[in-house]
């Protein structure tokens, strides 16, 4: 495997597994409803994180796809990948 394939698939199983870390407990709190109104301030925060993580998942998923196939598009991919990379950065790097 390539320097670049590696560091791509560690960023890629990161990513997958805080989604999935992320989604869980989302469903968690779902399948309580005696506590909905303590957990219903954290629940945007969760989906939003949700919804960067998930993005950063499917990028570097197919940054790392077309890295190992050699696909003609993988530039766009990594592309695509450093935003996402980028954006989570933002919006959780402390202010």
């Amino acid at each position: 495997m390539r320097p670049l394939a590696a560091l791509i698939a560690i960023l890629t199983g990161s990513a997958v597994a805080l989604t999935a870390g992320l989604t869980m407990t989302w469903m968690v709190i779902l399948l309580m409803p005696a506590q909905e109104a303590r957990f219903a301030p954290e629940q945007p925060a969760l989906l939003k994180a949700i919804g960067v993580f998930a993005l950063l998942s499917a990028a570097s998923g197919l940054s790392f796809y077309g890295e190992q196939r050699h696909r003609a598009w993988r530039g766009w991919a990594h592309l695509a990948t450093i935003a996402a990379f980028a954006l989570a950065v933002w919006a959780y790097w402390p202010r």
